[in-house]
């Protein structure tokens, strides 16, 4: 495949009767009228004034028109899509932050976003579905009229800003992400050279289309391959089995605790998953226990490939790859498409089964955070980019973390990672998810805490539990306080939040 520096380039690469983007239940859109959507929407956003570096922000449910309203708008603009379910509140943060020059969102859509863009005098321009033509098909159509020419109009270059999205911010205030055209476009041929993704692949998105995940490594790997994306109207584990007969998809791509739901109903339908077309199934954004990707492997016969990604790599970092080369469960693989080292606190480069900071360099990085020059400082130092994330590297060159530096454990000085209790935990026959976190205690700082989710019909005790992580693990890991829920907090991507998940829980010292 050859590389394109902009998404408009990707886009050249499906033939022109190929299916692009497609959703369950409708007519599928392909290449030839993704490119004339494309132009027709650089067109209409040049005839609002708006033009290649103004920000508009997305505010759109997940589906196909949300793929498409992605692809041709970073095409001659910055996007900035933002979870529709944010409170008012949100929307004042994420509208200001970003300076958006604009907000696109779906016509008739009830969303406190319009109140806080008409108060700051943010234009609204309507996204209007098509409902006679293909999925994704869509016209933008302003409240208001708006005049004056764009700074800059037509399609945008390499180094132009695609992209801005915020980090998650479990601890301080979101940092914000700027990602060029390049960065984009590097990181979706890394995936689709990392799966091998061709003409014939056909992604299932079940991932939420505000986050890096769905957006590069579901919707925009898929169009650099020249392949197809079919997207859902977001996860519904009820409803997934019935939408992989439809779509027959080649793979699809999700977090852990979605692959954690899918599994509990894999066994209704095995007669499906025996006739279906998956070639692999793809994790990512959090950790996959052991046990999962093996149960996953069992019930669908197909290789589970976990990868490591973050917003400011443009997602993909490093990823296990396909038979016949081994994939490790409890690894994210091998660097895939950029440098990735391991490094010390003085900066020192370390040697392969040495534990220290996950570090990056390559053409999907961003060039650094928005407005944040504290943030930069530590970011980017040493010449590479800091992930934050604590790991080793083996001789072989797989990647295994063992989790956030800011999520470690600290007991009384001694670092305990997270990740290595929950997959002990996760070994109890009784345990169907878990998640490790600190828990403040008056004199060691920190103590080992743990939630826990029971399978169905299952029960344990908080002493047995313990007693079982007692057999496997140094005394001082052995988690002290075991908490029984019926559902561990999500974020809204359905990441598992370690952090001030004690606070949640109410303990506290």
């Amino acid at each position: 495949m050859e590389h394109a520096d902009t998404i408009a380039g990707l886009m050249e690469h499906g033939a022109e009767t190929d299916v692009a983007v497609g959703a369950p239940g409708r007519t599928a859109l392909s290449y030839g009228g993704l490119r004339a959507l494309a132009r027709s929407t650089v067109s209409a956003l040049n005839a609002l004034g708006l033009g290649r570096g103004d920000r508009v922000a997305l505010v759109l449910p997940n589906g196909p028109e949300m793929a498409t309203a992605f692809l041709s708008i970073a095409c001659g603009a910055t996007t900035a899509p933002l979870n529709p379910a944010y409170q008012a509140q949100e929307f004042e943060f994420y509208l200001s932050d970003l300076k958006a020059r604009a907000l696109v969102i779906q016509e008739g859509m009830e969303s406190p976003a319009r109140a806080v863009a008409s108060a700051r005098g943010i234009p609204i321009v309507e996204l209007v579905l098509d409902t006679h033509g293909p999925a994704g098909s869509f016209t933008l159509r302003p409240e208001q009229p708006l005049a004056g020419a764009p700074a800059r109009a037509g399609f945008a270059s390499p180094e132009e800003v695609a992209l801005m999205l915020h980090t998650s911010g479990t601890t301080s205030r979101p940092k914000l992400v700027p990602l060029s055209q390049r960065n984009l476009t590097a990181s979706a041929g890394h995936i689709g050279r990392t799966l091998q993704l061709g003409r014939g692949d056909v992604c299932l998105n079940i991932m939420p289309l505000f986050h890096i995940h769905g957006l590069i490594a579901a919707v925009l790997s898929s169009i650099a391959a020249g392949g197809s994306v079919v997207c859902a109207p977001g996860f519904n584990a009820l409803k997934f089995f019935s939408w992989l007969e439809e779509v027959r998809p080649t793979w699809y791509t999700a977090v852990p605790t979605m692959h954690q739901v899918i599994l509990d109903r894999a066994s209704r339908n095995a007669g499906l998953l025996r006739g279906g077309r998956l070639r692999f199934i793809r994790s990512s954004s959090a950790s996959l226990p052991p046990q999962v990707m093996e149960a996953l492997e069992q019930a669908f016969g197909v290789p589970v490939i976990e990868s490591y990604g973050m917003t400011e790599a443009s997602h993909q970092m490093a990823s296990n790859p396909l038979p016949p080369r081994p994939r490790h469960a409890g690894s994210v693989g091998l660097a895939a498409g950029l440098e990735l080292a391991i490094m010390d606190e003085a900066g020192h480069l370390l040697p392969p089964g040495a534990v220290g900071e996950v570090v990056i360099r390559g053409r999907n990085v961003t060039a650094g955070y928005e407005n944040n020059p504290e943030a930069n400082a530590k970011a980017f130092a040493h010449g590479w980019f800091h992930t934050g994330d604590q790991g080793t590297l083996d001789e072989a060159g797989y990647l295994r973390l063992t989790g956030r530096l800011k999520e470690l454990i600290n007991r009384g000085g001694e670092k305990i990672s997270p990740l290595e209790v929950d997959t002990v935990l996760m070994d109890h026959p009784a345990v169907q998810q878990v998640v490790t976190f600190a828990m403040p205690h008056p004199k060691l700082g920190e103590e080992v805490a743990a939630a826990v989710v029971l399978r169905e019909g299952a029960s344990v005790g908080e002493r047995e539990l313990r007693e079982f992580a007692a057999q496997r693990l140094a005394d001082f890991k052995v988690p002290r306080k075991i908490v029984f829920l019926a559902e561990i907090p999500k974020g809204a991507t359905g990441k598992l939040q370690r952090i001030g998940l004690a606070q949640r829980l109410g303990l506290t010292a």
